[in-house]
């Protein structure tokens, strides 16, 4: 199968860029791919391309961004506003880039480990309040997300910091702890969100020692209690890479969630 695949610039730095997965055919229905990394920079998209490869055979566009991350700029609010004005990036030179193909009236995203959390945070957009980093503003051109699977997702900001997952990864990202910045912590994480409405499915292998199960499971209750339609999927005997190896089982039920939000 042909895939045509395309490179823009959403922003002036370097790594302010997507990578678009483009099979045949007109109408393309989108799913956006977020990369983890415990949002570091010495992890990039490419962690993600193999997944945007293959969505396009099952006949869908997948944006593979990429973002600044800590150690280069990244950071709060840095790293949220970059992945919203990549989604939003779409409607402008992602469709000139596409040649007018992509249909971005139900776009979703898909995301690991803290690509699961930008992904899931992407969902909430619409509850963001006005004037901050991610926030639709009135008038100017806005890709909503209609949905997100989260992989393995830092979904808990709070309670990831305070457990310290990824040697501090959560302090870093935010520039401060929970305790010091409720309000900053509350805007980025999604567990905060919930009761707008946002659909988010939560799959995460039962054997995970770098993001724990418990992240997916606070937030499904929560979102749950909130009258989200929000679910979890776990995995038995699975860890943490296996959901982003297209040649294991994980990633396929991974993949069929994303698919139906499409």
């Amino acid at each position: 199968m042909k895939v045509d695949i395309r490179d823009y610039d959403y922003g002036p730095h370097p790594s302010q860029r997507i990578r678009l997965f483009l099979p045949s055919g007109r109408y393309l229905t989108v799913v956006v791919v977020i990369h983890g990394g415990y949002w570091r920079s010495i992890y990039g998209m490419e962690l993600a391309e193999p997944l945007g490869y293959d969505l396009t055979r099952y006949g869908v566009a997948a944006a593979v961004i990429e973002y600044r991350r800590v150690g280069e700029g990244g950071g709060w609010p840095t790293t949220l506003a970059d992945v919203s004005r990549a989604v939003d990036s779409l409607a402008g030179p992602g469709q000139q880039a596409a040649e007018g193909r992509l249909s971005l009236d139900r776009v979703a995203a898909v995301g690991h480990s803290a690509g699961g959390h930008l992904a899931a945070w992407l969902a909430h957009r619409g509850s963001l309040r006005s004037g901050t980093a991610g926030s639709v503003a009135p008038g100017e051109t806005h890709v909503p997300i209609v949905g997100a699977v989260a992989q393995a997702g830092l979904l808990d900001l709070v309670g990831a910091s305070v457990e310290r997952l990824g040697n501090g990864a959560v302090t870093a990202l935010m520039e401060g702890e929970a305790r010091s910045m409720p309000q900053r912590y509350h805007h980025a994480s999604p567990i905060a969100h919930v009761g707008d409405g946002a659909r988010v499915v939560c799959v995460h292998g039962d054997a995970d020692d770098t993001v724990p199960l418990s992240q997916s499971e606070r937030y499904v209750e929560a979102a749950v209690r909130a009258g989200d339609p929000a679910s979890l999927i776990v995995l038995p005997r699975t860890g943490h890479f296996e959901l982003i190896d297209v040649r294991h089982p994980a990633w396929d039920v991974c993949r069929s969630q994303v698919l139906r939000m499409v």
